[in-house]
This record gives C-alpha cells, sequence and structure tokens, in this order.
C-alpha cells in the first residue's frame, strides 16, 4: 500500500515537467501544432511559439504570435487568401454548372415543343421497334406521348 502511494506522489511531481516539455509552432497554414517532438526543419524560427523546457512562448515568435492574434479568426492571412481563392473558384464552377443546366434544359424545351407540334398536327408518326420493324402510334400512344412532352414543357421551359 505505502509503495503504490510512493509511486502515485513520484508521477504526480514529475507531471509538471512532462507537461512542460511541449513544443507548440505555427505550420505553413497558420495553424498551431502542439508536440513532445520539435518541429520539422522547414518550420522557420519564428513560426515557433515554444520549445520543450520553456514556460513562456519562444522570443522569436512574438511578431507571428501578434499577426496571428491579430486577425479575427486567429489564422494568418495566406491561409485566408487561400480560401476565399478556394471560394471563388467553387463559386465559378457552381456558376459554369448552373449554366450548363439552364442550356440543357432550354435544349429540352426546345425539343418538347418541337415534338409536341408534331404531335398536334395530325400527321402520323412512326417509330421504329425492337425487331426494326416501322410501326404507327396509336391514338392512346399519341396521348401517352404528348402527355410526357407536356411534362417535360411545364419542368424546362419557363
Amino acid at each position: 500500500m505505502k509503495a503504490t502511494r510512493l509511486v502515485l506522489a513520484a508521477l504526480l511531481c514529475t507531471a509538471p515537467l512532462l507537461a512542460s516539455a511541449q513544443w507548440i509552432w505555427l505550420d505553413k497554414d497558420g495553424r498551431k501544432v502542439f508536440s513532445d517532438q520539435a518541429p520539422p526543419p522547414e518550420i522557420a524560427p519564428n513560426r515557433i511559439l515554444k520549445q520543450a523546457g520553456q514556460r513562456a512562448p519562444a522570443a522569436d515568435a512574438a511578431p507571428v504570435a501578434a499577426a496571428t492574434a491579430a486577425t479575427p479568426t486567429g489564422k494568418d492571412k495566406d491561409l485566408e487568401a487561400k480560401k476565399k481563392e478556394g471560394d471563388a473558384a467553387a463559386a465559378a464552377k457552381k456558376k459554369g454548372d448552373e449554366e450548363k443546366v439552364a442550356q440543357a434544359k432550354s435544349d429540352n424545351c426546345a425539343r418538347a415543343k418541337s415534338g409536341k407540334a408534331t404531335y398536334e398536327s395530325g400527321t402520323r408518326v412512326v417509330r421504329t421497334n425492337d425487331k426494326g420493324e416501322r410501326e404507327y402510334l396509336n391514338d392512346e400512344e399519341r396521348a401517352r406521348e404528348m402527355k410526357r412532352l407536356d411534362g417535360i414543357i411545364a419542368t424546362d421551359c419557363h
């Protein structure tokens, strides 16, 4: 029982030492990284906010920390610029997709109106069946096709 208390007390005494062995730095995107290991060599010394064994932030990191804190989101300006560029690209892609959909609807509308005019004209309509034979549409099939074309006109024509 005494031995476990002694081990527990020793662990509690070393906990602050373990907590102080932390590194904090800003990565290339401006996000804070917490680690028990030193940052990779490509991280500039002025981006290291805290080194292992130090209680206060690294002296070189004060300008970086101040610049980061100055932005309302806590991110650096490069990251925000990249986000804006990404948002603009996404908006442009969405606009292009909407234009394609609008063009397809316009084409469908024109085809449906042309087809309906053909059915309303009263001329006999011929289609080819699975066997490659020509067959004429009867009145029921004409009515069904006109109803389908009316549905397309209702959804695709403004």
